[in-house]
Protein backbone atom coordinates (compact mmCIF):
# COMPACT_ATOMS: atom_id res chain seq x y z
CA UNK A 1 0.00 0.00 0.00
CA UNK A 2 1.62 3.46 -1.07
CA UNK A 3 2.24 5.75 1.70
CA UNK A 4 -0.71 8.65 1.50
CA UNK A 5 0.48 11.91 0.84
CA UNK A 6 -1.54 14.98 1.53
CA UNK A 7 -2.89 17.60 -1.21
CA UNK A 8 -1.37 20.55 0.45
CA UNK A 9 2.56 19.15 0.12
CA UNK A 10 1.60 17.22 -3.19
CA UNK A 11 1.03 20.14 -5.31
CA UNK A 12 2.71 22.42 -3.65
CA UNK A 13 4.43 24.72 -6.46
CA UNK A 14 7.87 23.69 -7.77
CA UNK A 15 7.98 27.10 -9.81
CA UNK A 16 6.67 30.32 -9.74
CA UNK A 17 4.63 29.97 -12.69
CA UNK A 18 2.64 27.38 -10.47
CA UNK A 19 2.17 29.56 -7.69
CA UNK A 20 -1.72 30.82 -7.79
CA UNK A 21 -3.20 34.07 -6.92
CA UNK A 22 0.41 36.08 -6.55
CA UNK A 23 0.88 36.95 -10.31
CA UNK A 24 2.37 40.39 -9.34
CA UNK A 25 4.95 39.04 -6.74
CA UNK A 26 5.88 36.23 -9.14
CA UNK A 27 6.22 38.32 -12.10
CA UNK A 28 8.35 41.37 -10.20
CA UNK A 29 10.58 38.69 -8.69
CA UNK A 30 11.44 36.86 -11.76
CA UNK A 31 11.95 40.37 -13.72
CA UNK A 32 14.86 40.97 -10.79
CA UNK A 33 16.12 37.66 -11.33
CA UNK A 34 16.41 38.29 -15.15
CA UNK A 35 17.84 42.10 -14.21
CA UNK A 36 20.07 40.78 -11.56
CA UNK A 37 18.34 43.39 -9.39
CA UNK A 38 17.51 41.24 -6.54
CA UNK A 39 17.88 42.73 -2.87
CA UNK A 40 19.74 41.13 -0.37
CA UNK A 41 17.03 41.15 2.36
CA UNK A 42 13.57 40.58 1.30
CA UNK A 43 10.26 40.11 3.15
CA UNK A 44 7.62 37.88 2.48
CA UNK A 45 4.84 38.84 4.27
CA UNK A 46 0.80 37.67 4.18
CA UNK A 47 -2.03 35.28 5.84
CA UNK A 48 -1.42 31.70 6.02
CA UNK A 49 -1.55 29.51 3.02
CA UNK A 50 -1.10 31.65 0.18
CA UNK A 51 2.17 30.59 -0.56
CA UNK A 52 4.87 32.66 0.79
CA UNK A 53 7.48 29.55 1.78
CA UNK A 54 6.97 27.98 -1.40
CA UNK A 55 8.18 31.19 -3.56
CA UNK A 56 10.79 32.11 -0.80
CA UNK A 57 11.93 28.51 -1.63
CA UNK A 58 11.45 28.63 -5.55
CA UNK A 59 13.28 31.92 -5.46
CA UNK A 60 16.05 30.78 -3.14
CA UNK A 61 17.10 27.56 -6.16
CA UNK A 62 16.68 30.10 -8.95
CA UNK A 63 19.46 32.51 -7.35
CA UNK A 64 22.19 29.91 -8.47
CA UNK A 65 21.00 28.25 -11.09
CA UNK A 66 21.16 31.64 -13.38
CA UNK A 67 24.91 32.04 -12.58
CA UNK A 68 25.41 28.25 -13.28
CA UNK A 69 24.86 26.61 -16.89
CA UNK A 70 24.82 23.44 -16.01
CA UNK A 71 22.17 21.71 -13.56
CA UNK A 72 24.11 21.54 -10.87
CA UNK A 73 21.74 20.76 -7.43
CA UNK A 74 22.60 23.95 -5.21
CA UNK A 75 20.39 23.31 -2.55
CA UNK A 76 22.62 22.76 -0.06
CA UNK A 77 23.68 26.74 -0.69
CA UNK A 78 20.17 27.11 1.03
CA UNK A 79 19.22 27.09 4.97
CA UNK A 80 15.62 27.64 6.21
CA UNK A 81 15.41 28.44 9.86
CA UNK A 82 12.17 28.78 11.77
CA UNK A 83 12.40 31.43 14.64
CA UNK A 84 9.46 29.90 16.63
CA UNK A 85 11.66 27.71 17.31
CA UNK A 86 15.23 29.65 17.10
CA UNK A 87 14.22 33.04 18.60
CA UNK A 88 16.62 33.71 21.05
CA UNK A 89 19.91 36.10 20.43
CA UNK A 90 22.35 32.97 21.09
CA UNK A 91 20.64 31.66 17.68
CA UNK A 92 21.09 34.77 15.76
CA UNK A 93 24.60 34.98 17.05
CA UNK A 94 25.14 31.66 15.50
CA UNK A 95 23.53 33.06 12.40
CA UNK A 96 25.68 35.75 11.90
CA UNK A 97 28.90 33.88 12.24
CA UNK A 98 27.82 31.36 9.61
CA UNK A 99 26.99 34.10 7.17
CA UNK A 100 30.62 34.67 7.18
CA UNK A 101 31.57 31.85 5.65
CA UNK A 102 31.23 32.14 1.77
CA UNK A 103 29.71 29.52 -0.20
CA UNK A 104 32.00 26.20 -2.05
CA UNK A 105 29.93 25.92 -4.75
CA UNK A 106 27.50 28.31 -6.53
CA UNK A 107 27.73 32.28 -5.80
CA UNK A 108 25.38 32.83 -2.83
CA UNK A 109 24.09 31.42 -0.01
CA UNK A 110 19.70 32.36 0.67
CA UNK A 111 19.41 32.34 4.72
CA UNK A 112 15.01 31.63 4.57
CA UNK A 113 13.52 32.74 8.23
CA UNK A 114 10.38 31.53 8.34
CA UNK A 115 7.90 33.21 10.87
CA UNK A 116 9.80 35.99 11.68
CA UNK A 117 7.80 37.74 14.03
CA UNK A 118 8.29 35.23 16.23
CA UNK A 119 11.76 36.53 17.21
CA UNK A 120 12.62 38.59 20.78
CA UNK A 121 13.15 42.10 20.42
CA UNK A 122 16.66 41.29 21.86
CA UNK A 123 17.26 39.04 18.43
CA UNK A 124 15.86 41.31 16.55
CA UNK A 125 18.57 43.87 17.47
CA UNK A 126 21.14 41.46 17.23
CA UNK A 127 20.46 40.79 13.62
CA UNK A 128 19.99 44.83 12.32
CA UNK A 129 23.78 44.79 11.39
CA UNK A 130 24.15 41.74 9.83
CA UNK A 131 20.69 42.79 8.00
CA UNK A 132 22.07 45.82 7.09
CA UNK A 133 25.40 45.57 5.70
CA UNK A 134 24.90 41.86 4.87
CA UNK A 135 28.23 40.07 3.26
CA UNK A 136 28.16 40.05 -0.75
CA UNK A 137 27.53 36.32 -0.55
CA UNK A 138 24.27 35.76 1.25
CA UNK A 139 20.83 37.12 0.69
CA UNK A 140 18.34 36.80 3.57
CA UNK A 141 14.44 36.25 2.82
CA UNK A 142 11.98 36.46 5.72
CA UNK A 143 8.56 35.28 6.05
CA UNK A 144 5.84 36.33 8.16
CA UNK A 145 1.98 36.36 8.64
CA UNK A 146 2.13 39.31 11.09
CA UNK A 147 4.12 42.00 9.61
CA UNK A 148 2.65 44.52 12.21
CA UNK A 149 4.54 42.82 15.12
CA UNK A 150 8.64 42.92 13.26
CA UNK A 151 10.67 46.19 14.72
CA UNK A 152 10.59 48.80 11.98
CA UNK A 153 14.33 49.16 11.82
CA UNK A 154 14.17 45.38 10.37
CA UNK A 155 11.30 46.41 8.06
CA UNK A 156 13.15 48.97 6.61
CA UNK A 157 16.27 47.27 5.96
CA UNK A 158 13.95 44.67 3.19
CA UNK A 159 12.21 44.88 0.32
CA UNK A 160 8.43 44.64 1.03
CA UNK A 161 5.99 41.63 -1.18
CA UNK A 162 2.62 41.30 0.78
CA UNK A 163 1.03 38.43 -0.35
CA UNK A 164 -3.17 38.83 -0.41
CA UNK A 165 -5.67 36.57 -0.08
CA UNK A 166 -6.34 33.63 -3.01
CA UNK A 167 -10.09 34.61 -4.47
CA UNK A 168 -12.64 32.09 -4.41
CA UNK A 169 -12.77 31.17 -7.88
CA UNK A 170 -9.17 30.68 -7.90
CA UNK A 171 -9.31 27.98 -5.49
CA UNK A 172 -12.01 26.57 -7.36
CA UNK A 173 -10.68 26.23 -10.31
CA UNK A 174 -7.41 24.98 -8.35
CA UNK A 175 -9.74 22.14 -6.69
CA UNK A 176 -11.37 21.16 -9.91
CA UNK A 177 -8.05 20.38 -11.68
CA UNK A 178 -7.07 18.57 -8.72
CA UNK A 179 -10.03 16.62 -8.77
CA UNK A 180 -10.10 15.93 -12.59
CA UNK A 181 -6.59 14.59 -12.20
CA UNK A 182 -7.43 12.37 -9.66
CA UNK A 183 -9.99 11.38 -11.23
CA UNK A 184 -12.68 12.07 -8.01
CA UNK A 185 -16.29 12.95 -8.57
CA UNK A 186 -17.53 16.35 -7.67
CA UNK A 187 -20.22 19.04 -7.76
CA UNK A 188 -18.99 22.88 -8.71
CA UNK A 189 -20.78 23.86 -6.29
CA UNK A 190 -19.36 21.75 -3.66
CA UNK A 191 -15.98 22.64 -4.47
CA UNK A 192 -17.06 26.34 -4.22
CA UNK A 193 -18.34 25.60 -0.64
CA UNK A 194 -14.71 24.43 0.43
CA UNK A 195 -12.94 27.45 -1.31
CA UNK A 196 -15.44 29.93 1.13
CA UNK A 197 -14.80 27.95 4.03
CA UNK A 198 -10.72 28.12 3.22
CA UNK A 199 -11.18 32.03 3.47
CA UNK A 200 -8.84 32.90 0.96
CA UNK A 201 -5.99 29.95 2.32
CA UNK A 202 -5.02 27.67 -0.64
CA UNK A 203 -3.73 25.43 2.37
CA UNK A 204 -6.70 24.68 4.19
CA UNK A 205 -8.26 24.40 1.21
CA UNK A 206 -6.76 21.37 0.04
CA UNK A 207 -6.82 19.89 3.69
CA UNK A 208 -10.47 20.55 3.37
CA UNK A 209 -10.55 18.98 0.14
CA UNK A 210 -9.42 15.68 1.76
CA UNK A 211 -11.24 15.56 4.72
CA UNK A 212 -14.13 15.88 2.10
CA UNK A 213 -12.65 13.07 -0.03
CA UNK A 214 -12.58 10.72 2.53
CA UNK A 215 -16.02 11.51 4.18
CA UNK A 216 -17.72 11.04 0.59
CA UNK A 217 -15.82 8.59 -0.77
CA UNK A 218 -14.53 10.58 -3.81
CA UNK A 219 -17.69 11.90 -4.31
CA UNK A 220 -18.24 15.39 -3.83
CA UNK A 221 -21.75 16.58 -3.45
CA UNK A 222 -23.08 19.94 -2.19
CA UNK A 223 -25.45 18.76 0.43
CA UNK A 224 -22.72 16.34 1.83
CA UNK A 225 -19.96 18.96 2.32
CA UNK A 226 -22.08 21.61 3.39
CA UNK A 227 -23.03 18.69 6.15
CA UNK A 228 -20.34 17.87 7.34
CA UNK A 229 -18.91 21.26 7.25
CA UNK A 230 -22.23 23.09 8.87
CA UNK A 231 -22.75 25.43 6.40
CA UNK A 232 -25.87 26.44 4.29
CA UNK A 233 -25.44 25.41 0.46
CA UNK A 234 -26.97 28.36 -2.07
CA UNK A 235 -30.08 25.78 -2.58
CA UNK A 236 -30.67 26.16 0.83
CA UNK A 237 -30.59 30.33 0.70
CA UNK A 238 -32.07 29.98 -2.51
CA UNK A 239 -35.41 27.77 -1.15
CA UNK A 240 -35.37 30.52 1.30
CA UNK A 241 -35.01 33.62 -0.76
CA UNK A 242 -38.03 32.18 -2.50
CA UNK A 243 -40.40 32.06 1.17
CA UNK A 244 -39.07 35.55 1.98
CA UNK A 245 -40.59 36.93 -1.56
CA UNK A 246 -43.56 35.49 -1.12
CA UNK A 247 -43.92 37.11 2.36
CA UNK A 248 -44.88 33.58 3.93
CA UNK A 249 -43.65 34.40 7.66
CA UNK A 250 -44.87 31.38 8.73
CA UNK A 251 -42.95 28.99 6.55
CA UNK A 252 -40.12 30.90 7.01
CA UNK A 253 -39.93 30.74 10.98
CA UNK A 254 -40.26 26.61 10.55
CA UNK A 255 -37.38 26.52 8.06
CA UNK A 256 -35.42 28.63 9.99
CA UNK A 257 -36.29 26.22 13.41
CA UNK A 258 -35.07 23.43 11.34
CA UNK A 259 -31.59 24.98 10.58
CA UNK A 260 -30.87 25.83 13.96
CA UNK A 261 -31.44 21.88 14.93
CA UNK A 262 -29.41 21.00 12.74
CA UNK A 263 -26.45 23.18 14.65
CA UNK A 264 -26.16 25.94 12.09
CA UNK A 265 -24.90 29.21 13.96
CA UNK A 266 -26.81 32.42 13.96
CA UNK A 267 -24.34 35.02 13.11
CA UNK A 268 -23.03 32.45 10.39
CA UNK A 269 -26.50 32.56 8.94
CA UNK A 270 -26.93 36.29 8.94
CA UNK A 271 -23.73 36.54 6.78
CA UNK A 272 -24.54 34.13 4.40
CA UNK A 273 -28.35 35.47 4.21
CA UNK A 274 -26.29 39.05 3.56
CA UNK A 275 -23.82 37.11 1.19
CA UNK A 276 -27.61 35.71 -1.33
CA UNK A 277 -29.01 39.63 -1.11
CA UNK A 278 -25.36 40.85 -2.62
CA UNK A 279 -25.53 38.30 -5.18
CA UNK A 280 -29.45 38.76 -6.05
CA UNK A 281 -27.94 42.34 -6.63
CA UNK A 282 -24.78 41.59 -8.59
CA UNK A 283 -26.97 38.98 -11.26
CA UNK A 284 -29.59 41.95 -11.35
CA UNK A 285 -27.58 43.81 -13.92
CA UNK A 286 -25.32 42.28 -16.88
CA UNK A 287 -22.16 44.49 -15.38
CA UNK A 288 -21.91 42.84 -12.36
CA UNK A 289 -22.86 39.05 -12.98
CA UNK A 290 -19.23 38.73 -13.43
CA UNK A 291 -18.26 39.64 -9.77
CA UNK A 292 -20.33 36.73 -8.99
CA UNK A 293 -17.83 33.76 -7.45
CA UNK A 294 -20.03 31.08 -7.93
CA UNK A 295 -20.55 28.27 -10.62
CA UNK A 296 -22.12 29.02 -13.97
CA UNK A 297 -25.54 27.32 -12.85
CA UNK A 298 -25.59 29.26 -10.28
CA UNK A 299 -25.54 32.09 -11.93
CA UNK A 300 -28.50 31.29 -13.87
CA UNK A 301 -30.84 30.51 -11.59
CA UNK A 302 -29.71 33.86 -9.33
CA UNK A 303 -30.59 35.98 -12.55
CA UNK A 304 -33.65 33.70 -12.59
CA UNK A 305 -34.89 34.68 -9.29
CA UNK A 306 -33.52 38.48 -9.34
CA UNK A 307 -35.81 39.34 -12.85
CA UNK A 308 -38.95 40.45 -10.49
CA UNK A 309 -37.20 41.54 -8.08
CA UNK A 310 -37.07 45.68 -7.30
CA UNK A 311 -33.28 46.68 -6.88
CA UNK A 312 -34.32 49.56 -4.04
CA UNK A 313 -36.03 46.54 -2.56
CA UNK A 314 -33.02 44.48 -2.42
CA UNK A 315 -31.09 47.35 -1.07
CA UNK A 316 -32.92 47.72 1.82
CA UNK A 317 -32.97 44.13 3.10
CA UNK A 318 -29.31 44.53 2.96
CA UNK A 319 -29.30 47.43 5.10
CA UNK A 320 -31.35 45.41 7.48
CA UNK A 321 -29.03 42.22 7.82
CA UNK A 322 -26.12 44.25 8.00
CA UNK A 323 -27.81 46.89 10.79
CA UNK A 324 -28.49 43.38 12.82
CA UNK A 325 -24.90 41.88 12.19
CA UNK A 326 -23.90 45.07 13.85
CA UNK A 327 -26.37 44.69 16.69
CA UNK A 328 -25.74 40.57 16.62
CA UNK A 329 -23.18 40.79 19.59
CA UNK A 330 -25.68 43.29 21.91
CA UNK A 331 -28.10 40.91 21.76
CA UNK A 332 -29.13 38.67 24.51
CA UNK A 333 -31.78 36.56 22.66
CA UNK A 334 -30.12 35.78 19.41
CA UNK A 335 -32.73 33.28 18.23
CA UNK A 336 -35.30 36.02 18.64
CA UNK A 337 -33.49 38.77 17.33
CA UNK A 338 -32.45 36.39 13.92
CA UNK A 339 -36.14 35.75 13.23
CA UNK A 340 -37.19 39.56 14.01
CA UNK A 341 -34.78 39.92 10.60
CA UNK A 342 -36.57 36.86 8.91
CA UNK A 343 -40.20 38.75 9.68
CA UNK A 344 -39.07 42.19 8.64
CA UNK A 345 -37.40 40.76 5.54
CA UNK A 346 -40.55 38.62 4.72
CA UNK A 347 -42.55 41.92 5.35
CA UNK A 348 -40.64 43.81 2.32
CA UNK A 349 -43.01 43.72 -0.91
CA UNK A 350 -39.92 43.06 -3.32
CA UNK A 351 -41.75 42.84 -6.44
CA UNK A 352 -44.13 46.10 -6.08
CA UNK A 353 -43.96 49.60 -4.54
CA UNK A 354 -46.03 50.16 -2.09
CA UNK A 355 -49.04 51.56 -2.75
CA UNK A 356 -50.43 55.08 -1.16
CA UNK A 357 -52.97 54.73 1.13
CA UNK A 358 -53.79 58.28 0.32
CA UNK A 359 -54.63 57.82 -3.29
CA UNK A 360 -58.27 59.29 -4.05
CA UNK A 361 -61.02 57.04 -6.11
CA UNK A 362 -62.10 58.16 -8.71
CA UNK A 363 -65.76 59.18 -8.30
CA UNK A 364 -68.81 57.58 -10.00
CA UNK A 365 -71.87 59.81 -10.63
CA UNK A 366 -75.20 58.01 -10.17
CA UNK A 367 -76.95 60.60 -12.17
CA UNK A 368 -77.48 61.30 -15.80
CA UNK A 369 -76.31 65.16 -15.99
CA UNK A 370 -72.79 66.78 -14.54
CA UNK A 371 -73.82 67.90 -10.61
CA UNK A 372 -71.53 70.18 -8.39
CA UNK A 373 -70.23 68.31 -5.69
CA UNK A 374 -68.15 69.50 -2.49
CA UNK A 375 -64.45 68.33 -1.25
CA UNK A 376 -62.54 69.12 1.60
CA UNK A 377 -59.20 71.35 1.08
CA UNK A 378 -55.94 70.06 0.46
CA UNK A 379 -54.65 70.50 4.34
CA UNK A 380 -57.66 68.78 5.12
CA UNK A 381 -56.93 65.68 2.89
CA UNK A 382 -53.63 65.07 4.05
CA UNK A 383 -54.69 64.61 7.67
CA UNK A 384 -57.70 62.63 6.87
CA UNK A 385 -58.46 58.92 5.65
CA UNK A 386 -60.55 58.86 2.66
CA UNK A 387 -61.92 55.51 3.58
CA UNK A 388 -63.46 57.05 6.69
CA UNK A 389 -65.73 59.14 4.64
CA UNK A 390 -69.15 57.61 3.04
CA UNK A 391 -70.76 58.45 -0.19
CA UNK A 392 -73.49 60.09 0.90
CA UNK A 393 -70.71 62.85 1.75
CA UNK A 394 -70.43 64.05 -1.91
CA UNK A 395 -73.84 65.49 -2.29
CA UNK A 396 -75.16 69.08 -3.53
CA UNK A 397 -73.83 71.76 -1.89
CA UNK A 398 -77.60 73.43 -1.31
CA UNK A 399 -78.37 70.10 1.03
CA UNK A 400 -77.37 71.67 3.96
CA UNK A 401 -77.95 68.69 6.17
CA UNK A 402 -75.47 66.28 4.04
CA UNK A 403 -72.78 68.48 5.26
CA UNK A 404 -73.90 68.37 9.03
CA UNK A 405 -74.23 64.60 8.59
CA UNK A 406 -70.15 64.56 7.27
CA UNK A 407 -69.55 66.61 10.22
CA UNK A 408 -70.86 63.81 13.10
CA UNK A 409 -68.78 61.42 11.10
CA UNK A 410 -65.87 63.18 12.27
CA UNK A 411 -64.09 62.34 15.87
CA UNK A 412 -63.40 65.25 18.44
CA UNK A 413 -60.10 65.24 17.46
CA UNK A 414 -60.51 66.82 14.31
CA UNK A 415 -63.28 69.73 15.14
CA UNK A 416 -60.70 72.32 14.15
CA UNK A 417 -60.16 70.65 11.25
CA UNK A 418 -63.99 70.36 10.49
CA UNK A 419 -64.98 74.07 11.08
CA UNK A 420 -61.67 75.63 8.79
CA UNK A 421 -63.51 72.78 5.78
CA UNK A 422 -67.16 74.13 6.68
CA UNK A 423 -66.05 77.96 6.19
CA UNK A 424 -64.22 76.81 3.09
CA UNK A 425 -67.16 75.05 1.91
CA UNK A 426 -69.21 78.28 2.16
CA UNK A 427 -66.64 80.12 0.54
CA UNK A 428 -65.99 78.15 -2.97
CA UNK A 429 -67.86 75.30 -4.37
CA UNK A 430 -65.90 72.01 -5.50
CA UNK A 431 -65.57 69.17 -6.81
CA UNK A 432 -64.79 65.67 -6.16
CA UNK A 433 -62.69 64.47 -8.57
CA UNK A 434 -59.93 62.26 -8.88
CA UNK A 435 -56.32 62.68 -7.59
CA UNK A 436 -55.46 62.34 -11.31
CA UNK A 437 -57.79 64.78 -13.15
CA UNK A 438 -56.98 68.11 -14.90
CA UNK A 439 -59.65 69.59 -11.77
CA UNK A 440 -57.83 67.80 -9.14
CA UNK A 441 -54.63 69.56 -10.54
CA UNK A 442 -56.70 73.13 -10.38
CA UNK A 443 -57.66 72.30 -7.26
CA UNK A 444 -54.45 71.71 -5.46
CA UNK A 445 -53.12 75.48 -7.34
CA UNK A 446 -55.84 77.01 -5.43
CA UNK A 447 -55.29 75.47 -2.00
CA UNK A 448 -51.33 76.03 -2.73
CA UNK A 449 -52.00 80.12 -3.42
CA UNK A 450 -54.28 80.03 -0.83
CA UNK A 451 -52.08 78.80 1.70
CA UNK A 452 -49.55 80.92 0.62
CA UNK A 453 -51.30 84.22 1.13
CA UNK A 454 -52.29 82.96 4.62
CA UNK A 455 -48.60 82.71 5.88
CA UNK A 456 -47.86 85.75 4.22
CA UNK A 457 -50.38 87.48 6.32
CA UNK A 458 -48.94 85.62 9.63
CA UNK A 459 -45.69 87.33 8.61
CA UNK A 460 -46.97 90.73 9.25
CA UNK A 461 -47.43 90.29 13.16
CA UNK A 462 -49.29 93.02 15.31
CA UNK A 463 -47.48 95.59 17.55
CA UNK A 464 -50.48 97.55 19.03
CA UNK A 465 -49.52 99.94 21.75
CA UNK A 466 -49.41 99.76 25.26
CA UNK A 467 -48.79 101.03 28.64
CA UNK A 468 -47.35 100.05 32.07
CA UNK A 469 -50.20 99.67 33.61
CA UNK A 470 -51.68 97.53 31.17
CA UNK A 471 -48.55 95.34 31.52
CA UNK A 472 -49.06 95.07 35.36
CA UNK A 473 -52.68 93.38 34.74
CA UNK A 474 -51.30 91.46 32.57
CA UNK A 475 -48.44 89.95 34.48
CA UNK A 476 -51.39 89.76 37.51
CA UNK A 477 -53.54 87.57 35.33
CA UNK A 478 -50.80 85.34 34.45
CA UNK A 479 -49.68 84.86 37.85
CA UNK A 480 -53.13 84.03 38.92
CA UNK A 481 -52.94 81.14 36.33
CA UNK A 482 -49.47 80.30 38.05
CA UNK A 483 -51.23 79.78 41.21
CA UNK A 484 -53.59 77.53 39.94
CA UNK A 485 -50.95 74.96 39.17
CA UNK A 486 -48.98 75.86 42.37
CA UNK A 487 -46.13 77.42 40.78
CA UNK A 488 -45.29 78.80 44.35
CA UNK A 489 -41.23 79.57 43.68
CA UNK A 490 -41.87 81.57 40.36
CA UNK A 491 -44.89 83.25 41.92
CA UNK A 492 -42.41 84.75 44.71
CA UNK A 493 -39.69 85.74 41.97
CA UNK A 494 -42.34 87.64 40.23
CA UNK A 495 -44.03 89.38 43.11
CA UNK A 496 -40.85 90.25 44.92
CA UNK A 497 -38.77 91.68 42.00
CA UNK A 498 -39.52 94.94 40.33
CA UNK A 499 -40.68 95.27 36.59
CA UNK A 500 -40.23 98.49 34.52
CA UNK A 501 -41.19 99.30 30.73
CA UNK A 502 -38.71 100.90 28.47
CA UNK A 503 -39.20 103.18 25.37
CA UNK A 504 -38.55 99.73 23.39
CA UNK A 505 -41.39 98.18 24.48
CA UNK A 506 -39.25 96.13 26.42
CA UNK A 507 -40.15 94.20 29.78
CA UNK A 508 -37.00 94.36 32.72
CA UNK A 509 -37.15 92.47 35.60
CA UNK A 510 -34.20 93.74 38.12
CA UNK A 511 -33.33 90.65 40.50
CA UNK A 512 -31.22 90.16 43.33
CA UNK A 513 -29.16 87.14 42.78
CA UNK A 514 -28.55 84.74 39.42
CA UNK A 515 -30.49 82.26 41.06
CA UNK A 516 -33.97 84.42 40.18
CA UNK A 517 -32.16 85.58 36.96
CA UNK A 518 -32.57 81.75 35.92
CA UNK A 519 -35.93 81.12 37.07
CA UNK A 520 -37.18 83.76 35.06
CA UNK A 521 -35.52 82.90 31.85
CA UNK A 522 -36.77 79.77 32.59
CA UNK A 523 -40.43 80.78 32.86
CA UNK A 524 -39.60 83.34 29.84
CA UNK A 525 -40.31 80.70 27.49
CA UNK A 526 -44.03 80.69 28.79
CA UNK A 527 -44.49 84.27 29.63
CA UNK A 528 -43.40 85.79 26.42
CA UNK A 529 -46.19 84.12 24.18
CA UNK A 530 -49.07 85.35 27.19
CA UNK A 531 -47.93 88.96 26.75
CA UNK A 532 -47.54 89.05 23.24
CA UNK A 533 -51.04 87.73 22.58
CA UNK A 534 -52.79 89.50 26.00
CA UNK A 535 -50.98 92.74 24.97
CA UNK A 536 -51.64 92.02 21.10
CA UNK A 537 -47.80 93.08 20.33
CA UNK A 538 -45.29 90.46 19.37
CA UNK A 539 -42.47 92.78 19.69
CA UNK A 540 -42.03 92.50 23.51
CA UNK A 541 -38.92 91.35 24.92
CA UNK A 542 -38.02 90.14 28.36
CA UNK A 543 -35.08 91.07 29.82
CA UNK A 544 -33.52 90.01 33.35
CA UNK A 545 -30.88 92.47 35.44
CA UNK A 546 -29.25 91.73 38.17
CA UNK A 547 -29.06 94.26 40.54
CA UNK A 548 -25.20 94.50 42.15
CA UNK A 549 -25.64 96.43 44.99
CA UNK A 550 -28.71 94.08 46.73
CA UNK A 551 -26.00 91.05 45.78
CA UNK A 552 -23.50 92.32 47.90
CA UNK A 553 -26.00 92.96 50.48
CA UNK A 554 -26.95 89.33 50.44
CA UNK A 555 -26.24 86.53 53.47
CA UNK A 556 -25.22 83.66 52.75
CA UNK A 557 -23.48 81.51 55.35
CA UNK A 558 -24.11 81.50 58.96
CA UNK A 559 -21.20 83.14 60.01
CA UNK A 560 -22.63 86.52 57.92
CA UNK A 561 -25.94 85.84 59.35
CA UNK A 562 -24.41 86.41 62.93
CA UNK A 563 -22.11 88.98 62.19
CA UNK A 564 -25.49 91.24 60.69
CA UNK A 565 -27.71 90.14 64.01
CA UNK A 566 -24.41 91.67 65.85
CA UNK A 567 -24.69 94.84 64.27
CA UNK A 568 -28.22 95.26 65.76
CA UNK A 569 -27.75 93.60 68.95
CA UNK A 570 -24.12 93.43 69.98
CA UNK A 571 -24.61 91.51 73.54
CA UNK A 572 -24.98 88.42 71.20
CA UNK A 573 -21.68 87.68 71.67
CA UNK A 574 -21.95 87.68 75.46
CA UNK A 575 -24.44 85.31 75.10
CA UNK A 576 -22.86 83.24 72.42
CA UNK A 577 -19.24 82.95 74.60
CA UNK A 578 -20.69 82.51 78.00
CA UNK A 579 -22.52 79.40 76.49
CA UNK A 580 -20.06 78.46 74.11
CA UNK A 581 -22.43 78.83 70.73
CA UNK A 582 -21.17 78.23 67.33
CA UNK A 583 -22.29 80.32 64.59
Amino acid sequence: MDQFIVSALKNRPKSFEEVIGQDSITHTLKNSLKTNQLPQALLFSGPRGVGKTSCARILAKKINNLESKNSEDFSFNIFELDAASNNSVEDIRKLNEQVRIPPQIGKYKVYIIDEAHMLSNSAFNAFLKTLEEPPKHIIFILATTEKNKIIPTILSRCQIYDFKRISVIEIQSYLKKIAIESKCKFEENALFLIAQKADGSLRDALSIYDRMVSFTKADLNEKSVADNLNLLDNETYCRLGKIIFNNNIPELIKSYDLLIKRGIENIQFIKGLGDFFRNLILAKDPKTLELLEVGKELKSEYIQITEKLLHTKLLEAIELINKSEINFKNVKNRRVHVELILMQLASIHFGREKKNSLTVEPYKSSSSHNEIKKLPPEDDLKKNDYNDFPKSFVENVKDESSIKNAMKIDSPEKKKEKIHSNNLIKDQIHTKVSSYSLSSVELKKKTVTQSIKKKENKNILPEARFEFKDLESTLREYIEQLKKRGKQNIISILNMNPVKLDDKNDVIFTVANEMNRLEINIEKEKLLPFLHKKLDNYKIKIKVNVDEVAKDEIIFSPKEKYEHLLKINPSLEILRKTFDLEY
